[in-house]
């Protein structure tokens, strides 16, 4: 690892001068300081990545100033020099965070350049393993992004982009569950669209499909977060409404059909009455089943009641 930004902290000029000749002819830009207070001044302003100290500096040693970089800057590694005398002292300081330390006088100056490329390369190292795990870490943030998109796709009806068949039975038993354990009602509003056949004879499947792409954003226009609107199959959709007793359910369903009934669908001049209409079918948890498999069937029998009446109304379970 070679061009590297080292500052170099001795107060005998002639060590100081050695280990920096021997660094910049290694290629790194070498700053030299006589003092632990100069050096710090100096590495406050902008960090060094390596740092060769010696350890007896006067005022503030080599400890002290190693604490301090390891302070501002835990990155940066820092090799201890030091005399056979004050052993005890470079031990310390390993203890205190430093990398490697060297022994004046040195036998080989090869021993200061290897030992500045060991500590680099415990930089670069480290450098790249975060850069690894930043990229990992962005990879699996993109891969579960794409996950929950191909969920969300799974459990959506490509046409209106509602729930589907399979994830609105799936809410449906668990909001059953949830109600049951709470004591709480739940409703359901099934719907269809009168006359939807006479709709797509006359103006083809495309202008067909596009009504209920529209039908499903009207559907979803101010509707609570808790709720749920799913395309249960052809022209028929479904809501659930969690926590709704039956006539705030009822509420909700006339609600809707005046909507669908006043909305301006292209072609609504060829249906009967000149409108697209809806009919619908309100039941409610537990009073009209205690089951899916019995709302649903007390659903579909309510819807049917709205049709034989003459579509375009409300009818409740039970009834």
């Amino acid at each position: 690892m070679s061009g590297e930004r080292i500052l170099v902290v001795d107060d005998e000029a002639s060590v100081r001068g050695a280990v920096s000749q021997v660094l910049r002819e290694d290629g790194h830009q070498i700053s030299a300081v006589a003092s632990g207070e100069e050096a710090l001044a100096i590495f406050q302003k902008e960090p060094y990545p390596l740092v060769v100290s010696d350890i007896g500096l006067g005022n503030m040693d080599g400890l002290e100033l190693l604490k301090e970089i390891k302070r501002i800057h835990s990155d940066t590694e820092v090799v201890i020099m030091t005399g056979h005398a004050s052993m005890d002292n470079a031990i310390t300081a390993m203890r205190a965070g430093a990398y490697d330390y060297l022994i004046k006088p040195f036998e080989d100056l090869q021993l200061i350049s290897s030992a500045a490329s060991r500590a680099l390369e415990k930089i670069r190292l480290r450098t790249e393993n975060r850069r690894l795990m930043e990229t990992m870490k962005k990879q699996n943030e993109e891969l579960e992004r794409m996950n929950q998109f191909l969920r969300e796709q799974a459990s959506r009806d490509g046409l209106t982009g509602l729930y589907n068949h399979r994830s609105f039975q799936e809410a449906l038993q668990n909001e059953i569950t949830r109600s049951d354990r709470h004591d709480h009602p739940c409703s359901l509003i099934f719907m269809d669209v009168d006359c939807f056949k006479q709709y797509n004879d006359t103006h083809g499947h495309m202008a067909g499909d596009r009504l209920l792409h529209t039908l499903g954003r009207i559907l979803t226009e101010r509707l609570r977060s808790s709720a749920m609107v799913a395309r249960y199959g052809g022209e028929e959709f479904v809501m659930l409404l969690p926590e709704t007793p039956k006539q705030g359910a009822l509420v909700v369903a006339e609600r809707l059909r005046r909507r669908i009934e006043d909305h301006p669908f292209p072609g609504r001049e060829t249906q009967p009455g000149g409108k697209i209409t809806i009919s619908l079918g309100v039941v409610t948890f537990p009073e009209d089943g205690s089951n899916r498999g019995t709302l649903m069937q007390r659903s579909d029998q309510a819807l049917y009641r709205a049709k034989q009446d003459g579509r375009n109304r409300v009818c409740a379970g039970q009834e």
